[in-house]
């Protein structure tokens, strides 16, 4: 094949981040080209630059025109529960009500790989034609419902992180396993799906409190045995939770020496929510090299609190942070709205969060989270070429709000960049691309997977 036909290009405005924001200026960490072209080739990125420098040099090729939109590397959700879509939006719980009173019999239903199967479809596509090209993903405590996940994601050739909730009490009998159970089922999913084209799994015990002793230290030994597979849990999401953890676990120092004791926290590690940490918790994640998953619509949504960003952000005590959906808690699949109220919950406590410091988490800073920055997260030569099609004036009041040109200078892109992260959605997304290959297009959608039912 020549060369002509095994590359394209695109042409587009561009974004995308060589450094964190938060600890260098943004002219050092953000890379921003108001005409660029990207080329891509087999699926990975060849060259980005301004799109005068290289027309000449790609004259031949295919070149798709995107001309007045903005090009982003695909977003990057932390955490999020396949399982729960039918149930966003259930009223008036706090977390330890609402996932007796609403999730765990929704989950139920995931024994049925066929229901499951039908499930994930919906999720996954929901999932791009949000602009999500990579997510970390809680199936249910059943295997049926990994192999479900896992099938749906590789035939989109997607990039996702999921396992098998492990959960031993605690919970009602249907959905509960043994110790013994969740570690064989755990070590054959993972010899089944791990590193499988794009797939890697998580060891995903649900919290604490649903798992015994017993149950997380053979999470930890698993975490041994595959050293490169994911951990994936709970963490001081909630003031109860963490006085129920603190009864059921009185020996340890504090609801994330829990897991810490047993081998589970480690630079692999992903803890969503993090609301009530302490100082040293912090501290203690930082120098683990964990990582955190900020969920602000579920946090607001179930009254958790509000979580310091700007408090694991300290250069003295970095942690990893992405952003996270946290659906069904959260409420939008959309990692913009989610954006959005993060930079509500950072003003009440009077803490600011700059657009490129919010697209950072979305995008690099995820990539960074998950030890994933070699493949995916920036438009760096060969890097996975997942990426973002964005649209500004989708709708009448982006239209008055945003000019029709992104702007020249970077200091005027941030002023509508602001504007996409207060009033985006899913109606900004307009296409998205998984290995440079189109996997979903606003402009010439096929017929909307929500409205088939599910049996």
């Amino acid at each position: 094949m020549s060369q002509s036909y095994s590359l394209k290009g695109f042409r587009a405005a561009f974004l995308d981040f060589t450094d964190d924001p938060f600890y260098t200026t943004e002219t050092e960490s953000v890379r921003y080209l108001p005409d660029g072209l990207l080329v891509v080739e087999q699926g990975k990125v060849k060259e980005l630059g301004e799109y005068q420098t290289l027309q000449a040099k790609y004259s031949q090729i295919e070149i798709i025109d995107y001309s007045g939109y903005l090009i982003s590397p695909g977003f990057i959700d932390l955490h999020l529960h396949f399982p729960q879509t039918e149930m966003i939006a259930a009223y008036g719980e706090q977390l330890l009500e609402w996932l007796n009173k609403y999730t765990f019999p929704t989950e139920r239903k995931f024994q049925d790989k066929t229901y499951a199967q039908q499930v994930a479809s919906l999720f996954l596509d929901e999932l791009l034609r949000n602009g999500t090209t990579t997510a970390v993903v809680f199936t249910a405590v059943f295997p049926e419902s990994v192999d479900a996940f896992f099938t749906e994601a590789q035939r989109r050739n997607l990039r996702a992180i999921a396992g098998k909730v492990m959960m031993d009490r605690h919970a009602p009998d249907y959905l509960t396993d043994t110790p013994e159970s969740a570690y064989q089922d755990s070590k054959e999913l993972i010899q089944k799906w791990h590193n499988q084209d794009r797939l890697l799994y998580a060891i995903t015990p649900r919290f604490a409190i649903t798992s015994s002793e017993a149950q997380l230290r053979l999470a930890g030994k698993l975490l041994a045995e595959f050293p490169d597979v994911y951990l994936h849990t709970h963490l001081s999401e909630n003031q109860n939770e963490v006085a129920w953890v603190k009864e059921l676990f009185p020996d340890c120092n504090g609801y994330l020496d829990v897991y810490d004791r047993l081998g589970l926290v480690g630079e692999r590690s992903i803890f969503a929510h993090c609301v009530q940490l302490t100082d040293l918790e912090f501290n203690r994640l930082s120098a683990a090299q964990s990582a955190i998953a900020f969920c602000p619509t579920s946090n607001l949504f179930l009254g958790s609190g509000l979580f310091k960003l700007h408090q694991a952000k300290k250069s003295e005590y970095p942690v990893k942070v992405g952003f996270a959906t946290d659906v069904g808690a959260g409420t939008s699949f959309s990692l913009l709205q989610t954006a959005g109220e993060g930079y509500k919950v950072t003003q009440l406590q009077h803490q600011p969060l700059s657009p490129f410091q919010a697209f950072f988490l979305l995008t690099l800073g995820g990539a960074r989270a998950l030890s994933l920055d070699d493949k995916i997260g920036n438009f760096d030569t060969g890097k996975e070429a997942d990426f973002v099609v964005l649209d500004f004036r989708p709708t009448p009041l982006m239209q008055f709000r945003n000019p029709p040109q992104l702007p020249p200078t970077l200091d005027a892109f941030s002023e509508q960049l602001f504007t996409l992260m207060i009033l985006g959605s899913d109606r900004n997304i307009r296409a998205t691309y998984i290995l440079g290959e189109l996997a979903c297009d606003r402009q010439n959608n096929p017929e909307n997977p929500l409205n088939k039912s599910l049996t």
